[in-house]
């Protein structure tokens, strides 16, 4: 699809629905902005949402819900363009068109089974790596630097409420006299 052709203009309806007299019929409009109401409970009382949410259960529709790979969206016409002076035969640019999209989602797909499980193993292991080396090494260790120089910390809080803070003031005051004005002539 081209840019700028079938576009479709949506209105988007941002007025207060809280006046009971707009309401025709008695029914509330839908708007996109309100969540569902909550369902009653009554098909089981022992599922909850944190039952239902899973750690380890893939997001099949968003599969790049920060748009780490915004880069990667590449179409034919972002590879190959040909100026409106020099232009190939139109069955010469259907069919390479459409070789480019089979041969470049067919190579994802092959490419992706066979490396994508040996690297989700080795980046699950590292970031688990990372995550206890942090967990159980580092924060520990900080926590420690912490503890055994409180008293530096202490002394710095007096250093800077004893002296920096007073001499920065007085420059301040000292300072806060001069304005400058420009003026063009």
């Amino acid at each position: 699809m081209m840019k700028g052709e079938d576009s479709e203009e949506v209105e988007i309806d941002l007025e207060d629905s809280s006046d009971p007299e707009e309401f025709e019929n008695g029914e509330e409009p839908q708007t996109l902005w309100r969540a569902p109401p909550a369902m009653e409970e009554e098909e089981n009382i022992h599922t909850s949402t944190l039952v239902e949410i899973s750690d380890t259960k893939p997001l099949i529709n968003a599969r790049d819900p920060r748009g780490i790979n915004d880069c990667l969206k590449v179409t034919f016409e972002d590879v190959i363009a040909e100026p409106v002076s020099v232009r190939s035969g139109d069955r010469v640019w259907i069919w390479s068109n459409a070789l480019f999209e089979v041969s470049r989602v067919w190579i994802y797909r092959i490419v992706t089974v066979l490396l994508a499980i040996p690297m989700s193993v080795i980046t699950g292991v590292l970031f688990a790596t990372f995550s206890c080396f942090h967990i159980w090494m580092v924060s520990p260790c900080i926590q420690c630097v912490f503890i055994g120089t409180r008293w530096l910390q202490d002394l710095w809080s007096i250093v800077l409420a004893a002296v920096v803070g007073p001499s920065l003031r007085s420059v301040g005051k000292c300072c806060g006299g001069f304005s400058i004005h420009l003026a063009k002539e």
